[in-house]
């Protein structure tokens, strides 16, 4: 089964959690700088919050939350 790759711009995150709203599987907000990142189950590298390896299952939900970022920082593509 296919993965899916993700990855946030964090730096541009403007926190407004649309997100975590949609895809609160795969996106929680951080506690140390208020800004989006993947939950800890699915980080490619536990001190890297920034990206992740999600099962396909989740697509449906991260492709939401790219697709409403208002400032388009989360993006995906299909890990092979």
């Amino acid at each position: 089964m296919a993965k899916i790759k993700v990855w946030i711009d964090r730096d541009q995150c403007i926190a407004d959690m649309v997100c975590v709203s949609l895809c609160g599987e795969v996106f929680e907000m951080s506690e140390e700088d208020g800004k989006s990142q993947i939950v800890a189950k699915y980080r490619v590298d536990p001190n890297n919050p920034a990206e992740g390896l999600v099962p396909e299952e989740l697509k449906d939900c991260v492709e939401a939350a790219t697709e409403s970022c208002p400032v388009s920082i989360i993006h995906y593509e299909v890990a092979e």
